[in-house]
């Protein structure tokens, strides 16, 4: 086993690592037969990571008296390894396309235990998951009326079935910022939300919020209980709250390292002198918080303790209505589920002489609608077993301390793959893995493209038995 070769962003965000990378990417050999065997850049799943990261949520409602439910955003990694892990867990999916639906009602994940968010719903969506007896996040008083329509419809064919729907709950833009997603209570109390409709039930309600803060979720649990209360007069029998995502997690060990990024980047924005090198000097205006803290269980305790505007204690105004408390989480449920490994093709100079290390794969392979991926990738020196490896370390010897920016297959000037500059200590060699780990959540997939008919990645699960062991997700193989 060998050790995977650092790189130091300027400045460095050291990436945390789960034990399954450490033992992947301490093995070459491994490395370069994965590039061989499924090409570069390969997307190498661990959904063991799922139900752990899933327990902690589901813990800490438990040790306020609440029933959490947990729906992965199936959105965050289209690998079915991870909806497996889900189903055989006992949680449940959230999906946000017809394909999705498909997908995993064909795994046999029972469709109470599915919700439709889906932003746009064409109306053969909206049928099927009718027909499937499937939740859906209804996003306005319109696209109630026109699920009533379609179960009218539905049922004069003879398919005798009922329409569950959950109403979208956009937050009082007093309190927090508008939203595209929804229509604020009063809307939907104006509506008349719980008024009967021929073969239609309001099971519960739903919120889908930008941003990680608890405070924001208690926010529009104000406006949630209002519609909820309504609903209850008006003789229906909502069962929960969904809060959608937004659950925090971490990529980062180190809150120094974060606070230091963070202070460079401000700089950079002022126009001020600093330690952030960036290509072109972007000054990554839009970015993902690398650290944050609480995550996951510990945030929800808060969240639990805290109030709710007008309403007391949280968790006791759930409990005190029977309410169960659905969570959506993607990136976080995936947190230390994945690693991307590319293949160097060479090291070179721009024609002002800035040092480039050129990667076979292209920017949306690692991206999301942040500006950059804010963690220090890893060299595998996988070119000691496609070439000689003396001819190898000494390419890499001459590359000790080079600073160069990671650039990918589109034919486009700002083809960057991660946008700081990165210096590599113990060099890097055509031929070599970068690796660039958690990638699990987003960074693979939300958007991945084929443009000049380059395959999209490969998707290949691990499993750790033994030792580990790896083979090809079924995604690959469902389109």
């Amino acid at each position: 086993m060998t050790k995977p070769l650092p790189t130091r962003g300027q400045p460095p965000l050291t990436a945390r690592l789960e034990p399954w990378m450490t033992e992947l990417l301490a093995d070459p050999q491994q490395c370069a037969a994965l590039m061989e065997q499924y090409a570069s850049p390969v997307n190498v799943v661990f959904p063991a990571v799922l139900p752990r990261n899933a327990a902690e949520l589901v813990d800490a409602g438990v040790s306020r008296g609440v029933d959490v439910r947990v729906f992965f955003a199936r959105k965050a990694n289209k690998a079915l390894g991870f909806v497996e892990a889900a189903r055989d867990a006992g949680h449940g999916i959230d999906v946000a396309s017809e394909c999705e639906l498909r997908q995993v009602l064909g795994m046999g994940v029972e469709p109470q235990r599915i919700i439709l968010s889906a932003a746009i719903k064409p109306d053969a969506l909206l049928q099927f998951a009718i027909a499937q007896g499937v939740t859906i996040s209804t996003d306005s008083l319109s696209e109630l009326d026109r699920i009533a329509a379609h179960t009218v419809a539905l049922n004069a064919e003879g398919q005798n079935v009922r329409a569950q729907v959950a109403p979208r709950i956009a937050p009082d833009p007093q309190r927090l910022p508008p939203t595209r997603f929804g229509e604020v209570a009063q809307e939907w109390i104006r509506g008349s939300v719980g008024k009967e409709k021929e073969h239609v039930d309001v099971v519960g309600v739903h919120a889908h919020l930008h941003g990680y803060a608890e405070s924001d979720r208690r926010a529009v649990l104000a406006d949630c209980l209002e519609v909820i209360d309504e609903l209850r007069e008006q003789g229906q029998r909502p069962t929960f709250i969904d809060l959608g995502g937004g659950v925090p997690m971490s990529y980062l060990d180190s809150a120094d390292e974060w606070e230091e990024f963070t202070k460079q980047r401000q700089l950079a924005v002022e126009g001020k002198p600093t330690q952030l090198r960036t290509w072109k000097d972007n000054p990554l205006a839009t970015t993902y918080p690398f650290h944050q803290t609480p995550t996951r269980g510990a945030w929800l305790e808060e969240l639990l303790d805290g109030d709710i505007p007008g309403y007391g204690n949280a968790a006791d105004a759930l409990n005190s209505r029977e309410l169960a408390l659905h969570l959506e989480p993607g990136r976080s449920l995936l947190d230390g589920g994945g690693v991307i490994l590319a293949r160097v093709a060479f090291v070179k100079k721009r024609s002002d002489g800035v040092d480039l290390v050129g990667l076979e794969m292209n920017r949306t392979q690692c991206k999301t609608t942040s500006d950059d991926i804010l963690l220090d990738p890893l060299v595998v020196p996988t070119a000691r077993a496609a070439e000689g490896a003396d001819d190898a370390e000494d390419v890499r010897k001459s590359n000790r301390g080079r600073a160069c920016y990671l650039v990918g297959a589109y034919c486009i000037e700002d083809e960057v793959i991660i946008w700081r500059r990165l210096t590599f200590p113990e060099g890097v060699a055509p031929g070599d893995c970068v690796a660039i780990p958690n990638t699990a959540g987003y960074f693979m997939h939300i958007l991945e493209s084929a443009s000049h008919q380059i395959p999209l990645a490969n998707n290949v699960v691990c499993k750790q038995e033994s030792a580990l062991e790896f083979f090809q997700d079924t995604i690959d193989g469902a389109n």
